[in-house]
């Protein structure tokens, strides 16, 4: 099941490096396998039950079977894939595209381009939106010389452009911001890393938390004079840019961070037009990844880096349709209000 002799036999390269290859290169259902067992099981394929390496390939059934428990497995197990009738021929280009595309690709292109329906491509990119959710979401940036620079943005179109049924929905929420799902993120200067995740509500307890959770005790930590953030002296070396006087005090800015809003809000707005709050952590994810896999002057990442990067995170996350559209658990879909857990 080598990966040079299938991909030699149909004349591919061994490794895509832009979409017109990625797609003559994943034209076979067995190069798609090979690649994907190639990236999750980096060591050797391994059975999902016993643990077992070294399992024998059916070609016929393009499946493995294991040596000690005898049972049968796919590369789609245990994946975003499993369960899935879309071939990995589809699900591979549609992955390149959402890694790769700077502001994001909606599910009416996947779907004339792929050649599936609009609702299938939307549950593809959702599925495809957990895998780039990084492994990375509970370390914490930051350190004893680090800058970071913090702050929060306000998502969500105005009340008064609202219909009328949605303008109910967000009613009862209270503020000034009722109609707003806010978003809060730390970027490492020094690493080049940024952090968002969703908050209830721009008070002290939330914004606290969050800062603690995602950057180290001691860091040089840089916001804006939002009374939220009062109180943070006491773990780090915390400074302030009153925006209502200047934007830049020497190294005291928070001009990274918010070009990263800016890109945010160009995918939400430009792309895919119109997001639910209860969907929006997801699009949070996805510019995220980007963000914190674009090429650098220290670090020169090609669109074929991302991709892997994204491929080799598919291992272990499940989201079903109830769960995508909050019909697990819920009584019918979940207010526009509801914030994602941070």
């Amino acid at each position: 099941m080598s990966n040079r002799n299938s991909n030699s036999s149909l004349g591919l390269t061994l490794r895509p490096n832009t979409l017109q290859e990625a797609i003559r290169y994943f034209s076979d259902e067995q190069v798609c396998i090979n690649t994907v067992a190639r990236l999750r099981w980096p060591d050797g394929v391994e059975c999902p039950a016993c643990l077992t390496r070294d399992p024998y390939y059916l070609k016929t059934q393009k499946r493995w079977k294991c040596r000690q428990c005898a049972r049968q497995f796919s590369v789609k197990l245990n994946t975003v894939f499993e369960d899935s009738a879309v071939p990995l021929q589809k699900w591979l280009p549609a992955l390149w595209l959402l890694s790769n595309c700077k502001n994001g690709v909606s599910s009416w292109e996947i779907h004339r381009a792929l050649g599936v329906t609009q609702k299938t491509a939307w549950f593809m990119l959702h599925r495809l939106r957990l895998v780039l959710r990084g492994t990375d979401m509970g370390t914490k940036l930051g350190g004893a010389q680090s800058e970071v620079e913090c702050d929060e943005t306000f998502i969500g179109g105005k009340l008064q452009n609202m219909h009328k049924d949605k303008k109910q929905a967000y009613r009862g929420s209270g503020g000034a911001v009722r109609n707003k799902t806010i978003v809060m993120g730390q970027l490492d200067r020094d690493a080049g890393q940024v952090r968002a995740q969703i908050i209830p509500f721009a008070q002290r307890d939330y914004m606290h938390k969050n800062v603690q959770k995602n950057v180290k005790y001691g860091s040089k930590l840089y916001t804006d004079q939002h009374i939220g953030y009062d109180g943070l002296r006491h773990r780090y070396d915390h400074q302030t840019v009153n925006h209502m006087e200047e934007y830049v005090r020497g190294r005291v800015h928070t001009n990274g961070i918010e070009n990263f809003w800016s890109l945010l809000k160009r995918q939400l707005g430009g792309t895919y037009v119109s997001v639910e709050p209860y969907h929006l952590h997801r699009y949070v994810d996805e510019q995220v990844f980007r963000f914190n896999n674009r090429a650098t002057r220290k670090v020169n990442r090609t669109d074929a880096d991302r991709f892997e990067t994204a491929l080799a995170q598919v291992a272990r996350k499940r989201l079903t349709y109830a769960e995508l559209t909050g019909k697990d658990g819920w009584n019918g879909k979940p207010s526009a209000t509801t914030p994602e857990p941070f």
